[in-house]
């Protein structure tokens, strides 16, 4: 059975910028685009070097979607859904994401 987890609170994600949590042994990237309760969830894991570091990726707009950007080698994944633009077979896991009463939750 799934459950909601919090993992910070709101206020703690700068607008345009991403976090970092664990959720049990998962790291989560958590995205705040805006400067609202707009948020998103994928894995943090940059498929192509298995490294840490989505969360501190660039949120950019490609036709009117949401993508981040890896900091290594840029390539990018959307943020609804964790697609990866350049190469689909190198998609991350995305996570249910909500904001409850300024709390961030995602859900495992």
């Amino acid at each position: 059975m799934s459950q909601w987890n919090t993992v910070c609170q709101l206020d703690d994600i700068i607008p345009a910028t991403g976090v970092c949590a664990l959720l049990g042994n998962k790291q989560v990237a958590i995205f705040r685009p805006r400067a609202n309760e707009e948020v998103y969830a994928i894995s943090n894991i940059d498929p192509f070097f298995e490294a840490s570091v989505l969360s501190r990726g660039i949120i950019a707009e490609h036709q009117g979607e949401l993508w981040v950007a890896s900091p290594l080698k840029k390539q990018r994944f959307r943020l609804r859904d964790g697609l990866c633009m350049e190469d689909e077979s190198r998609s991350v896991a995305h996570f249910e994401v909500r904001v409850k009463d300024g709390q961030v939750q995602v859900k495992a």
